[in-house]
C-alpha cells in the first residue's frame, strides 16, 4: 500500500510538472499570435499605441491559459506518462502489482484540482482583467458605438412596476439608443404597464428618454388607456431599478464575470427581461471544467501507456492529441446549441464532458484489463 502511496505521488508530481510547463508554453504561444493580431488591428487606429496594445493583450492572458488548460492537461499528460512508459517505471509499476487505476488517482486528482483552483480563483481574476481588456478594446481599437450598436441600438427591457404594485410589471422598448458622456439616451420608447395577471393597463408612447439615477425620464409623452382617447403629451418619470452599469453589463461577454458573480447576475437579467443563456451556458461550462481537466488526464493516460516494445507509440500518442481536438470541436458544437437554446445549458455543457470520461475510462478498461 505505501509503495502505491509513494508511486501516486511520485507521478503526480511528474505530471504537475509537465502540465505546468505545457500550460506556459501554450499561454505564451496563444498570447503571442493574440498579440500579432492586436497589432494588426491596430495599425489604423493612431490612439492604440504599442503601450495599450500590450496592456490589452497582458489582461487577456489568464482567460487565455484558463481557456486552454484542459488541452495543456491532456498534452502535458501524454508527455509525462509516455516519459514514464519510455523509461519503464510504469511497466515495472504494473508487473510489481500495482493497477494502473491506483497510480492514476493522484494525477486525476491533481487535474481535477488544477480545474477547481482556475474556476474558483482564477475566474474572478481573468473575468476582471477580461472586463477591463474589453473596455480598451472598444475604446481603442473598435469603431462601433459599442454592445448597444451591436444589437442595433435597442432595447428590451422588464421590471417590476413599483407603481401599481409588488406584482405588476412595466415592459420597455427603446429604439435608438446612444451612450455619450457616461449618459443614455433613446427615441421612439414604448412602455407597456401590467398588472399581475398580466392585463394591459395603459401604453406610455415617447417621442424620447433618459435614464437618471432611478427612474426613466420620458419625454413629450403620451398615456393611453383602454377604452381611453390618449392624454396630452407631457413628461412623465417612471422608476427603474435598472442603472446604466446594469445596462452595459447585460450587454457584456460572459467571459467577464467570474464562476461566483454569475448565478446573482443571471438572475438579474431574467427578472430584466434579457435572455441569460449565454451566461448559463458559461456558469455550467465553468463547474465542468475540473471533471472536464480529470477527463483529459484520464485520456492521456489512455493514450500514452502503451510499452514502446509493441511499436505504434507515436500512432498512439498522434490518436490521443486527435482525440483531444475532437472533443474540442464537440465540445463547440454542443455550445453553439446551447447558445441557439436548441440544448439545456446544463446538458451543453456536461454532455461533451460525459461523453470523453466514457472513452476514456473505456479505453483505460481495454488496456487495464481486457
Amino acid at each position: 500500500m505505501l509503495v502505491a502511496v509513494t508511486l501516486s505521488l511520485y507521478i503526480a508530481r511528474a505530471f504537475s510538472f509537465a502540465v505546468g510547463a505545457m500550460l506556459a508554453a501554450l499561454t505564451f504561444v496563444v498570447g503571442l499570435f493574440d498579440f500579432i493580431e492586436l497589432l494588426r488591428r491596430s495599425a489604423s487606429k493612431p490612439d492604440a499605441t504599442l503601450a495599450v496594445v500590450a496592456e490589452i493583450g497582458s489582461l487577456r492572458l489568464p482567460w487565455i491559459a484558463m481557456t486552454i488548460l484542459p488541452f495543456a492537461v491532456l498534452l502535458g499528460g501524454i508527455m509525462a506518462f509516455w516519459r514514464l512508459t519510455r523509461s519503464s517505471e510504469l511497466i515495472v509499476a504494473r508487473a510489481a502489482g500495482v493497477s494502473a487505476w491506483q497510480f492514476l488517482a493522484a494525477p486525476v486528482l491533481v487535474a481535477m484540482l488544477m480545474g477547481a483552483f482556475a474556476t474558483g480563483a482564477v475566474s474572478p481574476l481573468s473575468a476582471a482583467l477580461r472586463a477591463r481588456a474589453e473596455v480598451l478594446e472598444n475604446a481603442y481599437l473598435k469603431t462601433g458605438g459599442g454592445p448597444l450598436a451591436l444589437n442595433g441600438g435597442s432595447l428590451w427591457l422588464r421590471q417590476s412596476d413599483r407603481q401599481l404594485d409588488p406584482n405588476g410589471v412595466a415592459i420597455l422598448h427603446a429604439a435608438g439608443v446612444v451612450l455619450r458622456a457616461g449618459v443614455l439616451t433613446a427615441q421612439e420608447v414604448s412602455v407597456f404597464r401590467l398588472d399581475h395577471a398580466d392585463h394591459l393597463l395603459e401604453r406610455i408612447e415617447a417621442a424620447g428618454a433618459r435614464l437618471d439615477t432611478d427612474a426613466w425620464l420620458l419625454d413629450a409623452a403620451r398615456r393611453v388607456t383602454p377604452n381611453h382617447l390618449p392624454d396630452a403629451a407631457q413628461a412623465i418619470r417612471l422608476p427603474t431599478t435598472m442603472t446604466l452599469d446594469r445596462v452595459q453589463e447585460s450587454f457584456a461577454a460572459p467571459d467577464t464575470f467570474s464562476v461566483w458573480a454569475l448565478p446573482g447576475f443571471i438572475a438579474l437579467l431574467e427578472r430584466s427581461g434579457f435572455s441569460a443563456i449565454r451566461h448559463r451556458l458559461q456558469f455550467q461550462s465553468l463547474l465542468a471544467l475540473p471533471l472536464l481537466a480529470g477527463t483529459m488526464a484520464l485520456l492521456a493516460a489512455g493514450f500514452s501507456m502503451r510499452p514502446a516494445r509493441r511499436g505504434g507509440v507515436a500512432q498512439m500518442i498522434g490518436s490521443g492529441v486527435a482525440a483531444g481536438f475532437a472533443l474540442f470541436v464537440v465540445t463547440k458544437v454542443a455550445e453553439e446549441f446551447g447558445q441557439s437554446g436548441a440544448l439545456p445549458a446544463l446538458l451543453a455543457a456536461w454532455a461533451p464532458v460525459g461523453a470523453g470520461l466514457l472513452l476514456s475510462v473505456s479505453l483505460l478498461l481495454h488496456l487495464e484489463d481486457g
